[in-house]
């Protein structure tokens, strides 16, 4: 089995791909890394408990449809053929035949399912219950209302459309280093967050008038013979 992996930036820089929880991403370039010559993992979620992600990440690479489950616990990265070319001399073929049987490729050389009886949600993995595609629809809903982090587009247009002055590359840059958690929490609305910062910026501007009259007046640089000055008017005020 080759030890190097490549990937299509047709595919992780679509959006589909990044407006994937940051997570989710990190679990596909895991699961990428460890697959076989045609891109089979027979352990998905042992690679997910190994890197700290959880059900909910696998839930939604099935659901975006990076990759594809089946009823046997095992799941093949659907663009596999797109990302790798393997050399005949280094190619090493899947143990997992049957699985393969149930795939062909399409014009984009993308795997896909002949059949749709094979297709698992990540939730049945250990029980090994198939599911129809009522079912799958079910999961795709509730993913649906999982937390997508914004764009810098969109927190820009919402800022406008509120005239806050609210820097969108700052809110951006803050969340993005810690997660999009808010405290110990997972984000759940980010216009929440911004509003947020909007009123914390007009507490910030309002300040006591009268520290305004005493504080506004002009700065001076003083040079040596300023303090000089200074210093002789107080001695002879001491006189």
């Amino acid at each position: 089995m080759a030890e190097r992996r490549m990937f299509a930036k047709t595919i992780i820089d679509s959006d589909a791909f990044l407006e994937m929880p940051q997570s989710s991403q990190l679990l596909y370039f895991h699961l990428s890394m460890r697959a076989d010559d045609d891109g089979f993992i027979n352990k998905p979620k042992t690679i997910m408990r190994m890197v700290g992600c959880k059900d909910d990440d696998l839930r939604i690479l099935i659901s975006k449809r990076f990759i594809i489950p089946f009823d046997t616990g095992i799941v093949v990265i659907k663009h596999w053929k797109i990302h790798n070319y393997i050399q005949n001399d280094r190619y090493n073929e899947t143990k997992y035949k049957e699985e393969k049987a149930l795939l062909s490729l399409d014009e984009n050389k993308a795997y896909k399912l002949e059949s749709n009886e094979c297709i698992q949600n990540v939730s049945t993995m250990d029980t090994q219950v198939r599911l129809g595609k009522d079912s799958i629809d079910k999961d795709n809903i509730k993913n649906s209302s999982r937390f997508t982090p914004p764009t810098l587009e969109e927190v820009k247009k919402y800022c406008n459309e509120r005239s806050n002055n609210v820097d969108a590359e700052r809110f951006i840059d803050f969340y993005s280093s810690k997660g999009w958690m808010v405290g110990k929490n997972k984000m759940k609305d980010w216009k929440a967050c911004v509003r947020t910062w909007e009123r914390d910026k007009k507490d910030k501007s309002q300040t006591n008038p009268i520290n305004q009259k005493i504080h506004n007046f002009p700065e001076r640089e003083y040079t040596g013979s300023d303090y000089e000055t200074m210093e002789q008017k107080l001695l002879n005020r001491g006189r």
